[in-house]
């Protein structure tokens, strides 16, 4: 099993390309069930969660192929068409590996009347329940059963209807999820509540330009006026916000200058605000990133972790190693899932001092942090100690690392060529 080794100590200098929005990626694939027409998808990155979502809908009947690469460009340019849907089963097999792919029901759904999908599987972060998901495909007239570990899911007969339906908070997969069940079904839809990230944006951009009727994307009302058929269309995939914010932190944690290239300030506004406070210098253009921080050392601040526009959980674990350096104590308060914290046991292994009490973190700024052997607990914490390794003095091995390659594209060529010593060990 592959594991990243790094020497701290080195200021990152350089620029940066942000790749597209795993976030984003994964249901503009899965929307590909909903038209036997191409759809084409620019900008997506090279991920093991996009690699193993290709399977899924390998299975499902769907043709991809990837276009030549472009030197000119990062990311990929791949082409999915589904001219009928060979099974409507997702199999533990398949869902288990990536929650995501559960999203499949709702296009399985409104195309074909009928799905059964596992239940998902994926980071051990928190319970992540499917009410929403379900509650919502019922609301549109669905009949749901759950038999030995699947969702069996049959439309009425004549199709989805459209209907009113209210999420008790703003999930983005139900979202995603009861968007793309709409779109083929009779009559409005009203979802409120909807999560408002860049990736449902992207989504429901996407879905228009196949001819969709969606209104309200980017607000907690959507609105669907149901059509009888998608055609294919042509979209580039969002810049990962998640991935610039990231590699901001990196940039301030080891007191560097860098570029974010392609990065949309807009998408990661509360991020950007945040590390402003901490010291840091930042300068935004539409498309680029500027992060640098002087000689002073880093502000501890509070945060409360939010929904989009609010500052992301999906940072969270960053923002707790970049306060590992900070001056004075910060705490950090986790809303979304009740399980984030397993990374603080690994960044303690560094010298971090950090206290946990129920949802709130007490990080207490050190000095120092010191290289260690640690290792990765879910995608995002993988990521927070590869940022503490980068400011460590001496050497760093993160083991574990599968989990990094789930959604960080080429993380350590990005970091090297901007002068960080950090290697993938065979």
């Amino acid at each position: 099993m592959d594991r990243i080794g790094l020497v701290g100590g080195n200021p990152l200098h350089g620029e940066i390309p942000i790749s597209g929005a795993k976030n984003a990626a994964l249901p503009l694939m899965i929307a590909a069930l909903l038209t036997g027409d191409d759809l084409v998808l620019r900008n997506v990155p090279d991920l093991a969660d996009v690699r193993q979502l290709r399977k899924l809908l390998l299975n499902h009947g769907v043709r991809i192929e990837v276009a030549p690469h472009d030197p000119g460009h990062i990311g990929e340019t791949i082409v999915f068409s589904t001219p009928s849907i060979t099974d409507t089963c997702a199999p533990y097999e398949l869902v288990s590996a990536m929650r995501a792919s559960f999203w499949v029901i709702g296009p399985l759904l409104a195309r074909e009347g009928e799905a059964r999908v596992s239940l998902p599987g994926g980071c051990a972060i928190g319970s992540r329940p499917v009410d929403f998901f379900l509650t919502g495909l019922k609301a549109l007239g669905a009949h749901i059963e759950i038999d030995e570990g699947y969702v069996v899911a049959r439309a009425p007969r004549g199709g989805l209807q459209g209907a009113d339906v209210t999420f008790p908070f703003p999930s983005v997969g139900a979202t995603h999820t009861i968007l793309m069940a709409a779109v083929l079904a009779r009559g409005t839809t009203t979802i409120s509540n909807a999560a408002m990230e860049p990736e449902i944006v992207n989504l429901a951009q996407c879905l228009t330009a196949m001819g969709a009727k969606i209104s309200g994307a980017g607000t907690r009302t959507l609105v669907v006026e149901g059509v009888d058929t998608l055609h294919g269309a042509d979209i580039q995939i969002v810049p990962d916000r998640i991935e610039a914010g990231t590699f901001a932190m990196a940039g301030i944690m080891t007191g560097g200058d860098i570029v974010l290239r392609g990065a949309r300030p807009e998408h990661f506004q509360a991020a950007i605000d945040l590390l402003r406070r901490t010291g840091a210098e930042i300068d935004c253009e539409p498309d680029l990133v500027r992060v640098r921080r002087s000689a002073g050392r880093i502000i501890a601040q509070d945060i409360d972790i939010g929904t989009f526009p609010e500052f992301p959980t999906d940072l969270q674990a960053q923002y707790m190693a970049l306060m590992c350096r900070a001056d004075g104590t910060s705490h950090i308060r986790e809303t979304i899932f009740e399980n984030r914290f397993m990374h603080v046991a690994e960044l303690m292994r560094f010298g971090a001092d950090i206290h946990t009490d129920g949802q709130v973190a007490t990080v207490h700024g050190v000095r120092e942090l010191k290289g260690a052997q640690v290792m990765a607990t879910d995608l995002r914490a993988s990521v927070s100690l590869v940022i503490a390794g980068l400011a460590a003095e001496g050497e760093t091995t993160i083991n574990r690392i599968y989990h990094l390659d789930r959604g960080f594209e080429r993380l350590e060529e990005k970091l090297a060529a901007c002068g960080a010593d950090i290697r993938r060990l065979k």
